[in-house]
């Protein structure tokens, strides 16, 4: 098998994700992820503030939840109506444990190519303003 250039490695983002939300369920925590949205990101745009939103991915919160290694997949209840939310791993911020705030943080999504940004985004409601999202604690 030969060696793979630094370039053509698949991302880890999604495997740290994943370790860290089963660390979580483990140890009885509650797995929060920090999502920056944008066009790409199919969540409840009346949750999000300040281009940011932060979901509870436990299994007791969320259905048919699917950790991959593109996207993060789940149904869920906000204000007591079900949504489907669809998140581009690139765009998790952090995954924590809500109980104590340790976890992982992670670099925002890099910019879309220019094709991408062309397109237009959903016509939803700007997001709300406001600060939406808890400080992390180093992970020892």
């Amino acid at each position: 098998m030969s060696a793979m250039s630094q370039g053509d490695l698949p991302s880890t983002r999604p495997y740290l994700i994943r370790a860290i939300h089963e660390w979580c369920c483990d140890n009885g925590f509650t797995p929060y992820i920090a999502v920056a949205v944008d066009q790409w990101v199919q969540v409840p745009r009346e949750f999000v503030k300040d281009g940011e939103i932060v979901l509870n991915t436990s299994y007791d919160a969320t259905g048919n939840l699917r950790l991959g290694n593109d996207c993060i997949e789940f149904k869920a209840r906000f204000g007591g109506v079900a949504r489907e939310i669809r998140v581009p791993v690139d765009h998790v911020l952090a995954i924590y444990a809500r109980e104590n705030g340790q976890g992982m943080a992670f670099p925002p999504p890099e910019r879309e190519s220019a094709q991408a940004q062309s397109e237009q985004p959903p016509q939803d409601e700007p997001p709300p303003s406001g600060s939406g999202r808890p400080a992390l604690k180093r992970v020892k």
